[in-house]
């Protein structure tokens, strides 16, 4: 048995019917004026003019899309922005880490330096203190041996 078509359906070439079809059927310009002259919203008839509600939704559409457009261009800025102060931070710091490592370095040097010389002088207050002792005693006895050869002559005279 042969199908016979509506002669009111769109024509399709290639001879495929629109349940064979993958793609979305799109309708014909005569089946979308046939439905826009069937919707009941629609007030100018005979008119190629949009409904102005479409209009208003579709300008609603439009600005939203533009301002969330404008939205996400401003968010990338500001985390372009954030990841620039980031960078900068992160090279002031390394900047500002290696100045204090170098004036760390420099200020464990001179502690070397100052027990070095700390040392020094504990050893010669060692010394110095030694002879000071030694001093003391050549003294001692020296004085010692003044207050004995005076006492001597008068012990035996």
């Amino acid at each position: 048995m042969l199908l016979e078509l509506d002669p009111s359906w769109p024509s399709f070439e290639g001879g495929f019917t629109p349940w064979e079809s993958r793609e979305p059927m799109t309708p014909s310009p005569t089946q979308t004026q046939v439905n826009n002259n069937n919707n009941p919203t629609n007030s100018n008839s005979g008119s190629d003019e949009p409904n102005p509600s479409v209009l208003a939704v579709d300008e609603r559409r439009q600005r939203r899309m533009k301002s969330n457009r404008e939205s996400a261009r401003r968010s990338r800025m500001r985390k372009q922005k954030h990841l620039e102060d980031l960078r900068n931070q992160v090279n002031r710091l390394r900047i500002e880490n290696r100045d204090m490592t170098n004036r760390l370095g420099i200020v464990v040097h001179n502690c070397y330096l100052i027990r070095k010389d700390n040392d020094r002088l504990r050893l010669e207050s060692v010394f110095l203190r030694q002879r000071l002792s030694d001093i003391s005693r050549i003294l001692r006895y020296r004085h010692f041996q003044q207050f004995s050869s005076q006492q001597i002559p008068s012990l035996i005279a």
